[in-house]
């Protein structure tokens, strides 16, 4: 299914400019963006993957991974083919990169109405835009969550955060959190692994923020390309400044798709790069990927009191009043 896109711009000879993510492509006719899904036919840009789910499931929301977001609900998580991104350690590279490694753009027909419909059936209260990336199906993401929202069912991205304003400003109304991968704190790093550039993302970030939309942060930890001490500490004291709350999610990398070469990341790397993150201020620091390891939990930042135990995407118990902790009564930031 193809559709008219959103946030672009016509120019002189039929060429297109792409405004929905900071690649901002400039595309000829009968020529495709960077993502792989968006086509310029004869001056007008066209999303080659509206209403084309290539993913769709019922999820614990911790799995995207969201732990300040109606911790133990279940989310409707949907996904077309796609990214704006060519990551080397991909873990859904079978969908992601599935339009630019095969000029194949698969998936089943579904609506805006239909996801939503699915969504309120099954009980998940939230839907999830997530597994590939959120941008690149701006126009499905876009129709759904407004459907989405007049239904009381919360919206998430699960995104690489290299994104437009102009596209924040136009989903925030409806877009209740978003968890953003920051990668890495270097340049170098997302040009050379991930085909993008850092500063984006920091200002989508700062954007998010400055709108509302609840933010938690995800940074795979890949040995010998992001785990520096010195990265560590840029990641976190960034973190920091744009807000204490905000949960910083240190995840563990398995070797994956181009870089099957590497270790899987130590626990002892994990662990250093959470004391990072608490010595830097941070209130909520968890580790990723590692089910039954005591990072998973959250603790009342206050008192040190237990609140939500995990064992990995599961909620094993709750130590909480609304959204207070049982023994001090501080209060947990996030959406309860």
């Amino acid at each position: 299914m193809i559709r008219e896109a959103l946030l672009y711009e016509k120019q002189d000879n039929k060429i297109v400019r792409c405004n929905l993510c900071a690649h901002r492509c400039r595309i000829n006719p009968d020529k495709i963006g960077i993502c792989g899904v968006r086509e310029n036919r004869d001056g007008v840009l066209y999303s080659l993957v509206y209403k084309t789910l290539v993913a769709e499931n019922i999820d614990p929301i911790e799995k995207k991974p969201f732990f300040h977001v109606l911790p133990g609900s279940l989310s409707y998580s949907i996904a077309t083919p796609g990214c704006n991104f060519a990551c080397a350690f991909c873990q859904n590279h079978e969908i992601s990169q599935m339009p630019r490694a095969t000029r194949m753009i698969a998936g089943d027909e579904v609506s805006p109405e239909d996801i939503v419909r699915q969504a309120k059936k099954s009980g998940c209260k939230t839907i999830a835009y997530t597994y590939t990336e959120p941008t690149i199906y701006f126009e499905l993401s876009y129709d759904t969550a407004k459907i989405a929202h007049d239904f009381d069912i919360k919206n998430v991205f699960v995104t690489n955060g290299f994104m437009t304003p102009e596209m924040i400003e136009m989903i925030a109304p409806y877009l209740s959190a978003a968890n953003v991968d920051l990668k890495s704190f270097r340049d170098e790093f997302y040009k050379k692994q991930c085909g993008a550039e850092l500063a984006p993302v920091l200002d989508s970030l700062k954007k998010m923020k400055s709108l509302g939309i609840w933010v938690e942060i995800t940074t795979l930890l890949i040995p010998t390309l992001n785990d520096s001490e010195g990265e560590l500490k840029d990641i976190a004291e960034f973190i920091a400044s744009l807000g204490r709350e905000i949960p910083w999610h240190i995840s563990r990398f398995h070797p994956q798709f181009k870089r099957r070469e590497l270790p899987p990341t130590p626990l002892s790397s994990l662990h250093r790069a959470a004391e990072i993150g608490k010595q830097a201020g941070l209130k909520y620091v968890y580790c990723g990927n590692v089910p039954g390891d005591n990072g998973e939990n959250t603790y009342c930042f206050n008192c040190r009191h237990l609140l939500i135990e995990r064992y990995g995407f599961r909620v094993t118990g709750v130590n909480l009043i609304g959204n207070k902790c049982a023994n001090c009564g501080a209060v947990l930031e996030g959406i309860f």
